[in-house]
């Protein structure tokens, strides 16, 4: 069997969906939930580094990195490795029974390589969404207050928590309210598309200000416990704000005695090029909430604090059965080994340095091409049918997204209006299979518009 990291471009042999892929879809169709939405109509065989084959021969360059969880490739032969031999242990003890090795030293390694320069602690969960969730257990315990600020545009999680404090409702929360109390709106730091309608060179940061008017008036600085925003809106548009913005919100915070909370899980672990967005602030979150690529495809997710607000929480006031499995936490140690070790942060940037340049000749090109933005190799790209109107070309990158898979590139989504096309490959991807995705990508501009 030929090595699948090896192939420099795609090979589509049969339609998309193939023969096998139909007869798995319509198991799919009679067991699975239509609610569970799906963006490439077949089934995963097999796949390495940056290289996806499904189940009828179809090879694919993957461009979303199962939505920047495999930061460091598909199938990792040193992470597999750490993982067989775990396995060979035990699979599970349940840390708040019976503790093991993997899962202290991992709360380490992150103490070390996290924001700040201060005492940390960590816990260890099974998601994003349960990060995000512990994230704000843990600040209304060590504050003693209730209320939330996050951000429109915001996602942070598919639970009721997280869909409460996510930045729009179409479509993670339809249906499912009432949602949790205490939460509040602000606007993000969306220059683009400004709230305001304000330019970012004299805007004075005024969705900033936001933030000190809600404070004054639909709740207290009394009654907030924290602040919740990601470094780089992932869901929301790949949307990076500017670096006053975060300071002033930091200071609003400090002011008031409100914690801010960095949900750093899409963003985290070298996907921004550095191991955390936040590291790129002036300022240090109180609290991260991280997840996807921490552990290489297994299921993790971890809130790392500052050791004071951790040690506020009542004994037996966190954990979980699978909270900080062995399987994951040795996968992570390993993951994280290998990022520094190889320069994973670097490798991010170099992608994200290719990818900016051919969009830029791109933008020359077609005006349909309104905005470029990123940090890394977390890039989005923001398709206008005017550019004076930034009326946004929802069904363009729908037919894009479409064609591309149709050709073997696989390419996602973003932003209310899904009409940004975000790229964030596994960061293994190499240069031949990297120009050979965005070539597909050019190929398809080129004939549509």
């Amino acid at each position: 069997m030929s090595k699948l990291s090896d192939y420099k471009n795609p090979v589509i042999k049969t339609a998309i969906p193939g023969p096998k892929s139909k007869k798995y879809f319509e198991l799919n169709e009679k067991y699975v939930p239509k609610a569970i939405y799906n963006v490439i109509p077949t089934f995963t065989k097999r796949a390495e580094g940056a290289v996806i084959e499904d189940c009828d021969g179809n090879i694919f360059i993957d461009l979303g990195a199962g939505i920047s969880v495999v930061n460091i490739g598909y199938s990792n032969p040193e992470v597999v490795e750490a993982v067989k031999k775990q396995a060979e242990k035990f699979f599970h003890t349940a840390f708040n029974v019976m503790k093991y090795e993997s899962y202290v030293n991992l709360a380490k390694k992150l103490a070390e390589i996290s924001p700040g320069d201060y005492e940390k602690k960590t816990i260890f969960v099974n998601s994003g969404a349960e990060a995000i969730e512990n994230a704000v257990k843990v600040a209304r315990g060590y504050t003693k207050k209730t209320d939330i600020i996050s951000f429109e545009g915001a996602f942070h999680g598919r639970t009721l928590l997280t869909s409460s404090l996510n930045g729009r409702v179409n479509p993670f929360g339809m249906g499912f309210g009432p949602f949790a109390p205490g939460i509040h709106k602000i606007p993000f730091a969306s220059c683009y598309r400004c709230v305001y309608g304000l330019k970012k060179e004299n805007c004075n940061f005024r969705c900033a200000e936001r933030l000190n008017e809600i404070l004054s008036t639909l709740t207290n600085p009394e009654n907030v416990a924290a602040v919740i925003l990601e470094p780089i809106q992932g869901t929301g548009g790949f949307i990076v704000p500017p670096d006053e913005f975060i300071y002033r919100i930091k200071k609003i915070c400090e002011k008031n005695n409100i914690l801010l909370i960095a949900d750093e899980v899409q963003s985290g672990f070298c996907r921004s090029g550095k191991m955390f967005a936040s590291e790129y602030w002036n300022v240090t979150p109180d609290i991260i909430a991280t997840a996807k690529s921490i552990a290489g495809g297994l299921p993790l997710g971890a809130v790392i604090a500052k050791a004071e607000i951790m040690n506020s929480i009542q004994i037996s006031g966190l954990g979980g059965t699978f909270g900080g499995n062995p399987l994951s936490c040795v996968a992570a140690e390993k993951v994280i080994e290998i990022m520094e070790r190889d320069n994973y942060a670097e490798k991010s940037n170099a992608i994200g340095k290719i990818i900016i340049s051919r969009f830029e000749k791109m933008r020359e090109k077609y005006s349909v091409v309104g905005d470029i933005r990123g940090r890394g190799s977390m890039i989005g790209l923001e398709l206008v049918k005017d550019r004076e109107t930034k009326e946004p070309a929802t069904n363009e990158v729908k037919q894009i997204m479409k064609e591309a898979y149709e050709n073997g590139v696989i390419l996602l989504s973003s932003g209310p209006n899904k009409n940004i096309i975000r790229i964030s490959p596994p960061l293994v991807i190499t240069e031949e299979q990297l120009d050979s995705g965005l070539e597909v990508i050019e190929k398809i501009f080129y004939k549509i518009f």
